[in-house]
């Protein structure tokens, strides 16, 4: 249990998110598996939800506040104020985590200072239509408005390996400490390739990607995982220019991504924060970049920055 231990705030959060996050994992697989999706329209048929958002979110929040009852958490899903099932709570922590030494600024955070972001399943449009390697559980840490931490689950990580592949990779990162069970790639120096949304495109979106002058455009589902093409080499820019992204899609992606040296911001170049009273969208769209940041923005059509307001 969290408390037995003397490890800092940030380090036992992370490890108990570590462990929380695998067995969500292993919840939206088992839904999956069941046949009995549940899929209701929250806003439209582009935003749907799931049994397995439910569940998982369930599993998370719950795990995490009884562990950690003084932390803020904020999930992206509603509570449904039924009974807890307690197959579903996560007591213990990963032995991975608690191994490290904790970065020095952070070890002295208080329960008050931090806000946890979560995403229970990024990507549920894919999960429902079969594109199943879109699919992340995110777990963001911020303290005092800041991405520090991430971990991030992807459920069907090897699932194209074939019948009896072990499913599934969970990472984990610390800005100052680097990142853990994913590795940072360098992409192709002699093409440019972004990667945006497959789903919540508009005009605004495609004039920005235009601007970038990409040899290939990736569209595919969820913040997390769009992230990950970014770090391991597979795109060099995620570019969103639009509000349609929120703060529990982006807290845990940002941190890994940070922490590997990379770096994530609005189209107009603005720290993204993540106070308990921010606003929950993301209004200045998302800019994420494994190097030349800076080109990139330059790059953003002014037309685009003025329709996209922080």
């Amino acid at each position: 249990m969290a408390g037995n231990t003397g490890a800092p705030l940030v380090l036992r959060l992370v490890a108990a998110s570590v462990s929380v996050a695998e067995k969500a994992g292993a919840i939206v697989r088992n839904v999956f598996n069941s046949g009995e999706l549940g899929v209701v329209e929250k806003d439209g048929k582009n935003d749907l939800q799931t049994q397995a958002d439910r569940s998982a979110q369930e599993c998370i929040v719950q795990s995490l506040s009884r562990q950690f009852p003084k932390v803020t958490i904020i999930g992206e899903e509603e509570p449904t104020g039924e009974t807890v099932d307690e197959s579903h709570l996560e007591t213990r922590l990963s032995e991975e985590v608690l191994k490290v030494v904790c970065p020095q600024n952070l070890q002295s955070v208080k329960d008050e200072d931090v806000v946890v972001w979560v995403d229970p399943l990024d990507g549920t449009k894919e999960y429902t239509e079969g594109f199943l390697d879109h699919v992340t559980v995110l777990i963001g840490v911020a303290v005092n408005g800041k991405a520090v931490a991430g971990v991030i689950n992807q459920p069907y990580y090897n699932y194209k390996a074939g019948p009896g592949a072990t499913l599934g990779r969970t990472m984990w990162g610390i800005v100052g400490l680097g990142a853990f069970g994913v590795e940072r790639l360098v992409p192709p120096a002699d093409k440019r390739i972004v990667t945006t949304t497959r789903s919540h495109s508009n005009k605004l979106v495609t004039e920005s990607i235009e601007a970038m002058q990409p040899d290939e455009v990736l569209r595919v589902g969820g913040a997390g995982h769009k992230v990950l093409l970014v770090i391991e080499g597979k795109a060099h820019a995620y570019v969103f220019a639009t509000p349609g992204c929120k703060k529990w899609d982006t807290c845990a992606p940002e941190a890994i991504l940070h922490a590997l040296g990379g770096r994530l911001t609005d189209i107009h170049g603005n720290a993204l924060q993540y106070h308990r009273d921010v606003k929950h969208p993301n209004t200045g769209g998302v800019l994420a970049t494994y190097s030349d940041h800076d080109w990139y923005l330059s790059r953003m059509p002014e037309s685009v920055k003025a329709a996209v307001k922080p």
